[in-house]
């Protein structure tokens, strides 16, 4: 059936389908020999891919693509030991080890790790080592037990998990898509090459409009706000405050969505395998979990002779709040635009913990700990995203489900295998002085101190930022994407976003439908051939350097 008009500019066009008689009688095991053995390789090799981007060049590529093509090719390998990764479920697997040890290293491990050490307390390194391995785990299994809810459904958008599952079924198919996503994938390429951001373009042919729209908006006013306003938004705390103000109401539209009785129009349709009550019961458990690891890392760091008892009592609990309240902003920007901003959001929990005045030490866990949860939690939705489309988009819900829970053990082991990397590997690079950039954005905060006219600034930016979350809704989350925008100083992507989307509703008026779903393939393609690109022109790098 083709996508109502609404439903095209919401992001619910229709993608490539596996019918349920295409199924296989049962899932792929994560613990199958040939499965877990390559998920082990490839997660080593994403591990130590993520350390090397993000401490010389600053970045992390998206690697769940790369991990698609490998295991593509070694399932051509003649050998009945690889005969299993023929099948769509098992490359899956694959692309989750990978994709996940890529990120949960550089992002959730190795970042937080840095903080205390460039602080000269090289005493509490392992100390954040336990605690961000197990905030890691956590943000993982709290999506585990949330996703396919109301408020982060599998028929969300989460665009990369998209173009990783168009990449696997073009290979497995061949035919009209795969020659559409191969020339998308070319455009990508291209486009990418000349400083277009791709990724961005194929987003825009993707998502939801009025999210994307304010995404690029405010793309464009943070890039351009020297000539527009004739200062940088960034020194009056602009685009941090509209997040907090955004923040607090998306938080707030969660728990009334929880708590309400009341079916909502747009979520009736969508088939959704967990409840309200599993949303409440896995926010919860979270919670409980974040405030045990929390107060873990507060002892174990020796912040308990560091602060009176109370105000000690208060890190920990804030410190659990901000872990889960940075996940559930980070997964809201992944699902709609396929960025997220994990990096700030952390920034903004430690200029809060500033203003409690928490002391530096206390300001280095903080910001450690809630910068290890989000990246993994967004990852790992848009693999969820990809296996849930290669598994029939929710046809059959036992093999849904299953198929989920194989995603999670290949996603677990994948976390176990970057812990030890990182354990083993960590020295080296802090001895080079290789650091993730923020790190040092971090702690020159953390020194710099703050003062109460930041907090008069905050203030008044949370204002408009709750106005506009509220009056756009649960759904649209205008709020949180106008937010992400403002914290990226990326300018030519709005300009960018806002050109798709231009594109798109041409396109939309003159084709319908029809032209929704090429522009559908076509901006997957984009997506895919830019993350590609970035690989391997960043591998490139790494080479020469």
């Amino acid at each position: 059936m083709a996508p109502k008009m609404n439903d095209t500019l919401n992001g619910l066009g229709n993608i490539q389908e596996v019918s349920r008689d295409q199924l296989p009688a049962k899932h792929p095991s994560a613990l199958n020999p040939a499965i877990l053995i390559l998920n082990i390789i490839v997660a080593a090799l994403g591990a130590i891919i993520g350390l090397e981007l993000i401490t010389r060049l600053g970045i992390t590529t998206n690697t769940s693509i790369i991990g698609a093509l490998l295991a593509i090719l070694i399932a051509r390998i003649p050998l009945a030991f690889f005969k299993k990764l023929k099948q769509i479920n098992s490359q899956n697997l694959i692309q989750t080890a990978i994709s996940g040890a890529t990120f949960s290293a550089a992002n959730a491990l190795l970042l937080p790790i840095g903080i205390p050490y460039l602080m000269g307390r090289v005493d509490l390194v392992i100390p954040m080592l336990i605690g961000a391995s197990l905030a890691l785990l956590t943000d993982a299994t709290i999506l585990y037990w949330i996703y396919d809810t109301e408020i982060f459904p599998a028929e969300g958008i989460w665009p990369p998990g998209i173009a990783t599952a168009e990449a696997i079924l073009a290979a497995a198919r061949k035919g009209k898509k795969a020659l559409i996503l191969v020339v998308g994938g070319i455009g990508g390429v291209i486009g990418k090459a000349l400083g277009i951001p791709t990724d961005v373009f194929g987003v825009s042919w993707i998502g939801n409009v009025w999210a994307l729209g304010m995404f690029g908006l405010g793309l464009i006013l943070r890039g351009y706000s020297q000539q527009l306003f004739n200062t940088d938004i960034n020194q009056f705390y602009v685009p941090h405050g509209i997040m907090i103000g955004a923040g607090l109401v998306a938080l707030v539209q969660i728990v009334l969505k929880i708590a309400s009785k009341r079916q909502d129009m747009n979520t009736e349709k969508m088939k959704i395998t967990k409840t309200k009550k599993d949303l409440g019961l896995g926010l919860g458990k979270g919670f409980v979990l974040y405030l045990v690891i929390a107060l873990l890392l507060a002892l174990i760091g020796g912040l308990i002779t560091q602060m009176p008892l109370l105000q000690f009592i208060f890190w920990f609990i804030f410190a659990a709040f901000a872990a889960i309240a940075s996940e559930l902003i980070v997964g809201i920007s992944a699902m709609h635009s396929g960025w997220f901003p994990a990096f700030a959001t952390a920034l903004i929990f430690l200029v809060l913990g500033m203003l409690f005045g928490f002391p530096p030490l206390a300001l280095a866990l903080l910001v450690g700990f809630t910068a290890a949860t989000g990246p993994a939690f967004a990852d790992m939705a848009y693999d969820f995203k990809a296996g849930w489309i290669l598994r029939g988009s929710g046809q059959s819900e036992q093999f849904e489900l299953e198929g989920r829970k194989q995603q999670y053990i290949a996603e677990v082991i994948s976390f176990l295998v970057a812990i030890v990397v990182v354990f083993l590997f960590y020295d080296n690079y802090f001895s080079q002085n290789l650091f993730p950039p923020v790190n040092r954005v971090y702690v020159a905060t953390i020194e710099a101190g703050t003062n109460l006219q930041v907090a008069r600034y905050l203030l008044m930016w949370a204002v408009p930022g709750a106005l506009i979350q509220w009056l756009g809704g649960s759904n649209r989350q205008l709020g949180i994407l106008f937010a992400t925008g403002l914290l990226i100083n990326y300018p030519i992507a709005g300009i960018t976003v806002l050109i798709g989307i231009a594109i798109r509703l041409a396109v939309v008026k003159k084709w319908g439908s029809e032209g929704q779903r090429t522009l559908y393939v076509l901006g997957a393609g984009f997506i895919a051939g830019s993350a590609l690109y970035s690989f391997f022109s960043s591998t490139l790098k790494l080479g020469k350097k």
